[in-house]
This record gives C-alpha cells, sequence and structure tokens, in this order.
C-alpha cells in the first residue's frame, strides 16, 4: 500500500497549493559472494573478488595477499579447483582435502604432455 503524504496551503489569491515532500529512493547495498579457487597441491584458496590468499598458518586460518609457500608462477601452473562454497574455506577445508588430496590432477589435465 502506498500512501502519499502532501500538504495543502492556501496562497493570497485564495488558490489552494499542493505541496509533495520530497521522495527518497534508497537501494539496498550490494553483497559480492566471495569466490573461491583451490589448489589442492599447497591447501590454499584463491579469493578472485578480495585477491587474497586463505590458508592454515600453523594453526590459525589467514588471509594475506600473497601466499609465500610457493612462487606465484609455481602456483597458478598446479591443478586447481573452483569452489562452489562463498563463504571461508576452513568451514570446508576437511572434506575439500577429501574430495582433492594434494595429488590429484584436473580432469583433463595430460601429464605426458609438455
Amino acid at each position: 500500500m502506498l500512501v502519499t503524504v502532501a500538504q495543502c496551503v492556501d496562497n493570497a489569491a485564495g488558490q489552494t497549493v499542493v505541496i509533495n515532500p520530497p521522495v527518497h529512493v534508497v537501494t539496498p547495498p550490494v553483497v559480492a559472494q566471495d569466490d573461491y579457487i583451490y589448489y589442492p597441491t599447497y591447501g590454499v584458496y584463491y579469493n578472485s573478488r578480495r585477491h587474497q590468499y586463505a590458508y592454515q598458518d600453523g594453526n590459525a586460518w589467514v588471509s594475506r595477499p600473497t601466499f609465500s609457500g610457493v612462487a606465484p608462477e609455481v602456483l597458478l601452473a598446479s591443478p586447481s579447483v573452483k569452489m562452489d562454497f562463498h563463504d571461508s574455506p576452513e568451514h570446508h577445508h576437511a572434506a575439500m582435502v577429501q574430495k582433492y588430496p594434494k595429488t590429484w590432477k584436473s580432469p583433463g589435465a595430460n601429464p605426458g604432455k609438455k
């Protein structure tokens, strides 16, 4: 139901003038979901929206702009898989290690081709 509130006033000439209040449109904020790429060989996730790597550092999960465990070109050349979750990898890591062990290879990978 839409209700319009207007103020009516009479001017000096006896005419009624309707004054409508200004309209303010509030748009909801856009919430972008995190998307991750998992590199099983190194147990690291890349958040493509935030441009951050998420991984375990000792017993804690960290999110950093770089991953110091391996050179970037080596990491990018290793097998990877796009994740279908959008929250923190720490909530899914145990299942991902089972599904994608360190020796996992992409289905389309050709290990004999150089």
